[in-house]
């Protein structure tokens, strides 16, 4: 069973190459999430491993993984081999001692746990990478990729394989929590002339905050997932200056019907 959130696919890309060679169950955590109050009761097959897979944001977990994993409820739960993948654009910092915390909490242990270095989809600030450095960074992923699958196959535990990168607990500690506080929200984003009303924006995003009327309007809640500003079809959504003239991007191996939260 593995649990993903993915924005612009590159951690839907993960959970379907480990999830197709582990012969395991995909569940989206934003369409859980949108859809049910309460726990989220889940049964578990024989043997069957438990994996979170998702983007790191400002050096920790997005914060709907962790309300997730708050709410999450395994019934037959018996210290399942339990791993996670955090796909990144460089480094992670202490997202996966975040993450430690949080399972603990529900009396479930991290067995082992990855970062997969992922073209950057990020561009409030910096950019997309050129086209010759994103092919190189799938190429690599495809090969980390392999060899986090046998490890999971193999129920390897106590293997950490993780790019924290410089001062990780600075990184995750401080400018992790000011992201969460003041750079959710979504009174920058808006659309210019190109906008269509195609819709794909509302059906994409992970938080259900974007309502068509005509035009593309968002609410209050928002992860900056960057779904809706990458996957626009004709680059009509920006966010204040920090988007303009800047690149887009979609894993290319993920279709945007796979990324609809509906």
């Amino acid at each position: 069973m593995i649990f993903y959130f993915s924005g612009t696919g590159n951690s839907l890309d993960a959970a379907k190459s480990i999830g197709e060679y582990n012969n395991e169950r995909l569940i989206s955590i934003a369409k859980e999430m949108n859809k049910l109050d309460g726990e989220f009761s889940y049964t578990l097959g024989e043997d069957e491993t438990i994996g979170f897979i998702f983007p790191v944001y400002a050096w920790g977990p997005p914060k709907m993984v962790l309300k997730f994993i708050e709410r999450l409820k395994i019934d037959n739960y018996k210290n399942n081999y339990t791993f996670a993948v955090v796909t990144c654009g460089e480094n992670i910092g202490n997202t996966i001692g975040i993450l430690q915390k949080h399972l603990i909490k529900k009396n479930m242990k991290l067995d082992s746990g990855f970062s997969l270095r992922m073209p950057n989809n990020y561009i409030i600030i910096g950019d997309v990478d050129s086209k010759s450095v994103e092919e190189k960074k799938l190429l690599e992923a495809e090969e980390t990729l392999k060899n986090i699958n046998n490890i999971v196959k193999e129920r390897k535990v106590g293997v950490f394989q993780v790019v924290k990168g410089f001062m990780p607990g600075v990184l995750t500690s401080i400018v992790n929590p000011m992201f969460n506080k003041y750079g959710i929200n979504t009174k920058k984003f808006y659309v210019n002339d190109k906008c269509t009303g195609c819709g794909i924006c509302e059906r994409v995003c992970n938080t259900k905050t974007i309502k068509i009327d005509k035009k593309p309007i968002w609410g209050k809640d928002c992860t900056q997932c960057l779904a809706c500003i990458n996957l626009c079809p004709v680059r009509a959504i920006e966010y204040g200056k920090g988007t303009h003239n800047k690149g887009r991007y979609k894993n290319p191996n993920i279709s945007i019907n796979e990324l609809e939260n509906i």
